[in-house]
Formats: C-alpha cells, structure tokens, sequence
C-alpha cells in the first residue's frame, strides 16, 4: 500500500467491510496498540489533506492483527 492514500482509496476499502463494525487504527509497530477514531478534519489550500484523529486507546493489539500487519510480535 503507497505510503498516502486518498478518501477514495480510503472509502472503497472501507467499503468492503461491514458497516456496523466499529473502526479503530493500529498505532505504531514497536508499540502495537489500537486507537479509537476521532474526529475527521479536512485542511484545505495547497497542501490539503483529510486526518483522522485518534480518540483514545483501546488496548495492545491481538496477535492475528500484527500478524495480518506484518509486525513482530512485541
């Protein structure tokens, strides 16, 4: 996966999911845990970008995702 992707790329991959799943990002290989989404802001002009904030953490990441991730086991 390139290293930025777009809200398109972003919302078609999403969309493969089920809806009523609950979404979290995984923070950091070297401190494998997972972060509650926050609030999405869009900064616009000439280095526009969207950014999801993390709201909280939900805990140390379960082996399965760190192994879908590719990440050593901690």
């Amino acid at each position: 996966m390139p290293s930025k992707i777009t809200v398109g790329q972003l919302v078609h991959q999403l969309q493969t999911f089920d809806p009523d799943l609950p979404v979290c990002l995984a923070i950091n290989p070297d401190w494998p845990y997972a972060h509650r989404i926050g609030r999405i802001v869009e900064i616009t002009g000439s280095n526009g970008a969207v950014y999801i904030a993390e709201n909280g953490q939900e805990g140390v990441l379960p082996p399965a995702v760190r192994n879908q991730l590719d990440w050593a086991s901690v």
